[in-house]
């Protein structure tokens, strides 16, 4: 003999076996969105975190900003006062390439600069900058013109006595 109730019963289990199993589905999918969606923001904020960081680079410092020129000092300091003859070029490689250094420190030397010194820069860069001391923006910006650099700005991150002597710095970027 069958018992009334147990028809009922029979006919609950198979519909919560299968609600478990779409909630699990669910969940599922919704820990591959979440994945796939913090990859996507990481990847956003850290090329803005890696683009504020080059602006800082660039940025002057504190102690920078005492010894700013006048308006009419700084605009005669874009000009270059030196002929590139004149000015000693320190190229560093911040790409990570062997021989990266070498083979644009000949491309400045062609331009007719003298080179100081070729190293590895302290960092990785993305983007090719040159940096110049105080009183070398004007040699700094022809500098950058003429190897097609867009970044250029004050020297920081490097003490002079790294320099051997260059009012020029060029790190060759990824």
């Amino acid at each position: 003999m069958d018992h009334p109730l147990a028809a009922p019963d029979a006919l609950v289990r198979p519909w919560r076996i299968a609600a478990y199993v779409g909630i699990g589905v669910a969940v599922v999918e919704l820990v591959v969105l979440l994945v796939i969606g913090s990859g996507a923001l990481l990847r956003t904020v850290s090329h803005s975190v890696q683009r504020a960081a080059e602006q800082q680079a660039l940025a002057p410092s504190a102690s920078t900003s005492a010894h700013r020129p006048t308006a009419a000092r700084h605009t005669a300091a874009t000009v270059a006062a030196l002929s590139p003859s004149r000015v000693h070029v320190l190229v560093l490689n911040g790409n990570g390439r062997a021989g990266a250094a070498a083979a644009a420190a000949a491309r400045v030397r062609r331009r007719g600069y003298r080179i100081s010194g070729v190293g590895n820069a302290p960092q990785h860069i993305a983007r090719s900058m040159v940096m110049y001391r105080p009183g070398f923006a004007g040699e700094g910006r022809v500098l950058a013109r003429d190897l097609g650099v867009r970044i250029v700005g004050p020297l920081d991150g490097l003490r002079r006595r790294d320099l051997h002597g260059a009012q020029v710095v060029f790190v060759l970027g990824s």
